[in-house]
């Protein structure tokens, strides 16, 4: 299964597809005993998604085979064991995919030319994923991090591994001495090497950056490279976490190294945020309330969104106004929050989650205006 969402994964996941692309959204439990209800749901909606595939006289025999073994394939794939609070699987043509959120969804099966994102986006933005290296002379290993867990990488060079034997004893007659592992050459070359391979995945999916080690490695990556200062040209926050011994985890470890700087962040965070909603009730750029946001939203003049956690709502479209509805309700839609979230990342905004009553006084849900 799929845990992380990179701008390059999300721009793939959006692209047109050959008719039929199946989404199927269920929501999932993580302990006992509502976990138990999990199977059944996904027999069922697998079972929905194949009736309507049967049902459609726009999907030829062929694709419908096709689809269909692509279905089961994802399913094979979903591991509720670790389940999170929701799961979505996509299948075309093809191709299949299965993505655990940290968020509940709606159960929904659609049937469409493209993959349902705006759940799995939003998701996303409210886990607010960051990057943990943690490094050592001979090991850097790459940690992708989200709300309480973290999972290592191995994308690109990561993880890095190499040998503390000197490869040239002659370095060491040279100087009379065996020299500090990091004072030493190799190592330098070894630290710059991941400092590279770091580069290219900050490039790609810039997130804040916790950097784990013993103090003299942090001082030599910062000597030798660029991330320790942001990036080259990212100006990513980076927060070095001074604690040796951690390159290779455990990840629960790593975690517990991480966890008191990762919370002083969002809390520093959340603060930015409520203090910038302020500064825009001064200068006329502000707004709030699910009809406000929305229709702002849709015209591309959200530059700042703000949204409470575990806000939802579900409502009817009425046409000039959004409407109070209940779910299963004909014409409701029951996830306009995380639409609203999709719609605004993909007009450039700044999409922040805040803990729940955050933003009590103004509905839930409030942004900073460009104009």
């Amino acid at each position: 299964m799929h845990a992380a969402l990179s701008p390059a994964e999300l721009a793939k996941l959006r692209r047109q597809r050959p008719y039929p692309a199946v989404s199927v959204l269920m929501p999932t439990h993580r302990r006992e005993p509502d976990n138990a209800q999990d199977p059944v749901l996904l027999r069922n909606m697998l079972a929905e998604a194949k009736e309507r595939l049967q049902a459609d006289p726009d999907v030829s025999r062929e694709r419908r085979i096709d689809v269909i073994e692509q279905l089961d394939k994802a399913a094979s794939e979903v591991d509720l064991t670790h389940a999170e609070e929701g799961m979505v699987l996509f299948a075309a043509p093809g191709e299949h995919q299965v993505w655990s959120l940290g968020r509940t969804v709606p159960a929904r099966v659609v049937l469409s030319d493209t993959f349902l994102t705006r759940n799995l986006v939003a998701a996303h933005a409210a886990e607010h994923p960051f990057w943990v290296l943690a490094v050592s002379a001979d090991h850097v290993s790459l940690w992708s991090g989200a709300l309480d867990r973290l999972t290592e990488v191995r994308r690109g060079a990561f993880p890095l591994t190499r040998s503390l034997v000197d490869p040239d004893p002659e370095d060491q007659l040279q100087v009379g001495e065996v020299p500090s592992t990091f004072r030493d050459e190799h190592t330098r070359k070894f630290l710059r090497e991941a400092d590279i391979a770091l580069a290219t995945v900050l490039k790609a999916d810039p997130r804040p950056l916790y950097v784990v080690g013993k103090a003299a490695a942090l001082s030599l990556l910062d000597d030798v490279g660029t991330v320790m200062r942001g990036g080259a040209g990212t100006k990513l926050p980076v927060t070095p976490v001074p604690q040796a011994g951690l390159a290779t985890g455990p990840p629960e470890a790593l975690w517990q190294a991480v966890r008191p700087y990762a919370e002083k962040r969002a809390e520093a965070e959340v603060a930015d945020v409520l203090a910038e909603l302020d500064r825009a009730r001064g200068r006329r750029t502000f707004a709030a309330g699910l009809d406000e946001i929305r229709q702002n939203a849709e015209t591309g003049r959200v530059a700042l969104l703000a949204v409470e956690e575990n806000y939802r709502e579900t409502v009817r479209d009425t046409g000039g106004h959004l409407m109070p509805a209940e779910r299963g309700e004909r014409d409701a839609v029951d996830d306009i929050v995380d639409s609203i979230v999709e719609r605004s990342l993909d007009t450039g905004a700044e999409v922040r989650f805040v803990p729940d009553g955050a933003l009590a006084e103004v509905g839930g849900i409030a942004g900073t205006l460009r104009y």
